[in-house]
């Protein structure tokens, strides 16, 4: 490898030559055979160590990231697969606390690259072309069995029963809550989104399942019978009180003026939600604090400690507190780091990719409750960037926004994913919002924030990770100029 170049920045370049459906979708082209035959070519690393599986619409980013803490919190290196990376494809294949090393990387890359370019075209079956979902997959797997991880977390990337990830043999599955999403590929009602992500319940596998509509728990309890799969319902298994919401950017002036310089990170969180946990899965009720904002995080983390006591019942109850409370995911309710920009005085900057109506509600209700619905904000006003790509329901997500913020700032989700603009604009206005429709998403995100801190109001950016990406880099620059000057 260059050692101007990291091995992810190797492999990343490498992966660029095959088709990348993540940024231009195409229908009918999923399959697991050229999975299976990469992975018995690389020896299977697959299944080099225990495994969990998590699906779903919304929160399955989460679950995994709470299924890993707690397994690494009970002393096992644990490794941890999701999607998507906002800055660095490492975001995707890593531990629960952070990346491998350099020489776990570099060992797996190579050996993938020397392994897919001494394939021969009619080798592959049906003679398709490798894609780049498939690399990336594949190199995690190669990272877990090279680290020695003794456990290890996949997020599955769209739906499930065709996912590259579908090819592991896992103790445990999860599906998160399941609505209407991706449906040019995944089918147009919620029954046939479940068949597909129900599609990772393995024979005679444990699955937990989160709470669901009817006939989405009916069409994910059908699979799980059918093929002899245990499963268990988060809602009628476990009892969450009431979340309580807890902010250092509204207990004291202190703590706002703390907050207004960036002293905190997105691992040390500005604020914390708490609720107790209860299950005769557990020998005590759990108490919960979580870095991650949204009461439907309460239910992920139901859902990651259920799944944790599945694959080790004799886990301490303590050991899953902890390893929740560790928790947290770049673009999910992320406090930006505002130090060293222009942009200190906005009090504060969240970043997070929902981009379905219920995730998108979830996180409106939860930056409502932390910053503007409380006596003793600091402030009392908000401004709103957002954008989505083309596939997303813009018109039932719009009015999510109405009376909440002062102004919305609509845009394009990056350079890569397609999106209609003129039809979101259209739905901003149908729901009688105020906004600036800027295409240009790097002077979108530029206005948004010379506006909030010349007026120190709050932001929320939502609605695309590739949204969430752009601000993160443009962050970055920001900081660097400030650091050359």
């Amino acid at each position: 490898m260059s050692e101007h170049v990291s091995a992810i920045g190797v492999f990343g370049q490498f992966a660029e030559d095959y088709l990348n459906f993540e940024r231009t979708p195409r229908k009918s082209v999923f399959w697991l055979d050229t999975m299976e035959f990469l992975c018995r070519r690389l020896g299977n690393p697959h299944l080099s160590c225990p495994s969990v599986h998590v699906a779903g619409s919304k929160g399955k980013g989460s679950v995994a990231k709470m299924i890993s803490c707690i397994l690494e919190e009970a002393g096992f290196c644990t490794g941890l697969y999701t999607s998507p990376h906002l800055l660095s494809l490492d975001e995707r294949i890593g531990t629960a606390s952070g990346p491998f090393s350099e020489e776990v990387y570099e060992a797996s890359v190579k050996e993938l690259m020397q392994s897919v370019r001494s394939i021969k075209p009619d080798e592959l079956p049906g003679a398709r072309p490798v894609t780049w979902f498939e690399l990336v997959t594949l190199l995690g797997m190669l990272c877990f069995k090279n680290a020695g991880t003794e456990y290890s977390v996949y997020e599955v990337g769209l739906g499930g029963r065709l996912d590259a990830t579908n090819v592991i043999q896992p103790a445990c599955c999860c599906i998160t809550r399941i609505e209407l999403e991706h449906t040019e590929f995944l089918g147009d009602t919620e029954e046939k989104i479940a068949a597909e992500k129900g599609g990772i319940i393995k024979p005679g596998v444990p699955v937990i399942i989160s709470r669901q509509t009817e006939p989405v728990k009916d069409v994910l309890l059908k699979i799980a019978k059918e093929r002899g799969a245990p499963a268990v319902c988060t809602d009628s298994m476990s009892n969450i009180s009431e979340v309580v919401y807890k902010s250092r950017l509204l207990t004291s002036n202190d703590s706002y003026q703390l907050q207004k310089n960036r002293q905190f990170s997105c691992v040390n969180s500005p604020f914390q939600m708490d609720f107790s946990l209860s299950s005769k899965a557990f020998s005590r009720p759990l108490n919960i604090s979580l870095a991650m904002a949204g009461e439907f995080q309460a239910e992920n983390a139901a859902t990651a400690s259920l799944a944790a006591k599945t694959v080790l019942p004799g886990l301490d109850e303590a050991v899953i507190e902890r390893g929740l409370a560790k928790a947290v995911l770049p673009g999910r309710f992320e406090a930006a780091d505002l130090s060293g920009t222009q942009f200190s005085t906005i009090p504060a900057l969240i970043l997070d990719g929902a981009h379905t109506v219920q995730s998108v509600k979830g996180t409106v209700d939860a930056f409502c409750r932390l910053f503007l619905h409380e006596p003793e904000a600091p402030f009392h006003g908000a401004r709103l960037l957002f954008a989505c790509a083309a596939d997303k329901d813009a018109e039932r997500i719009a009015p999510l926004f109405k009376g909440v913020f002062l102004q919305a700032v609509l845009t394009r989700p990056g350079e890569f994913k397609p999106s209609d603009f003129s039809r979101l604009k259209k739905a901003f206005d149908s729901a009688g919002i105020e906004h600036i429709a800027c295409a240009d998403c790097i002077k979108a995100v530029s206005y948004t924030l010379e506006q909030a801190a010349e007026r120190q109001e709050a932001v929320l950016v939502t609605g695309s990770f590739y949204l969430v990406a752009e601000v993160k880099k443009f962050l970055m620059a920001s900081r660097s100029h400030s650091f050359s000057r």
